[in-house]
């Protein structure tokens, strides 16, 4: 019981410090509105959620997973708003090239996440005309401090856990 309550406690802080990471801290170094700020700590909370996990192992492992999908993503999205405004058959497009594109590379099981970033970004896109070509730049970063919060907060957790276990074997 007292190691489930640790896992959703390392979870929970985690969470708040990539959100308070990127909406209070990292926006800071460039200007972005207040709802870029707002959906940038939730992409980072996302992130942090997808890459926690039991065992350091399984965190690093999640985090290459979910990197790889949301870089293919992101290129994608990047080549086609700098060329394109945003248009729902032009994000059903790049899903469906991420699709076969991971397909080929032998990594199937990152469909689901690259998918669901294409759409994410594209339709903030769609929602932000402006600078479309902005929010996948900005949703890579938002993921890489999401990403690596959630594998220090597993190599935290970990030592921390073998520690108390040494010490209760002591006792």
């Amino acid at each position: 019981m007292s190691q489930v309550v640790g896992t959703g406690c390392a979870l929970a802080i985690s969470c708040f410090v990539s959100y308070a990471a990127i909406t209070h801290i990292l926006t800071r170094a460039y200007f972005v509105s207040r709802d870029d700020d707002f959906l940038g700590g939730m992409w980072a909370v996302a992130a942090t959620v997808f890459v926690y996990r039991e065992s350091y192992q399984k965190s690093v492992g999640a985090a290459l997973s979910r990197m790889a999908a949301t870089s293919l993503s992101f290129v994608l999205c990047l080549v086609y708003l700098l060329i394109f405004p945003f248009h729902a058959w032009g994000m059903a497009a790049l899903i469906g090239i991420g699709t076969i594109a991971l397909s080929l590379l032998g990594r199937s099981e990152d469909i689901i996440t690259a998918g669901i970033t294409t759409a994410v970004v594209m339709v903030v896109a769609g929602i932000s005309p402006q600078h479309a070509w902005e929010q996948p730049l900005l949703r890579l970063v938002d993921t890489l401090v999401g990403v690596g919060i959630g594998i220090v907060t597993a190599w935290i957790s970990v030592t921390i856990g073998s520690k108390l276990d040494l010490q209760r074997s002591r006792a």
